[in-house]
């Protein structure tokens, strides 16, 4: 097996270990986060209805169209731009899905810009 197959099959490992304890509910929905190697898309979900009540991603033209060429100045914009559209959906405290990914880097920005728009986790 190709170590990027192997890689992939471990965070999907690790995904699933991290959602048998991590489940959104109606007034404190679940905050996951994707990252691929050149985007990184955050959706807040209520895991009860099985509905997305936000998102933001990277590729969006508020935050691709910044003079930010960093990937983690961009993670850090899509964490405040979730954060403003679930404010505006009545938002206020979620918990954190990291998707298996390493709470470091680009993930722990989309976080902290996150916390900076107004979440709390």
């Amino acid at each position: 097996m190709p170590k990027d197959k192997n890689a992939q099959h471990l965070r999907n490992v690790r995904h699933a270990r991290v959602r048998k304890k991590v489940e959104g509910s109606p007034d404190q929905p679940r905050l996951c986060v994707f990252r691929s190697l050149k985007s990184i898309y955050a959706q807040i979900i209520d895991d009860s209805h099985g509905h997305t009540i936000a998102s933001a991603s990277s590729r969006e033209s508020v935050v691709s169209n910044t003079k930010s060429t960093s990937k983690t100045d961009n993670a850090n914009q899509v964490g405040k731009l979730v954060a403003e559209r679930a404010v505006s959906n009545g938002i206020s405290k979620v918990v954190f899905d990291r998707g298996g990914y390493k709470y470091h880097g680009r993930v722990k920005a989309l976080a902290d810009g996150a916390r900076e728009g107004g979440l709390t986790f």
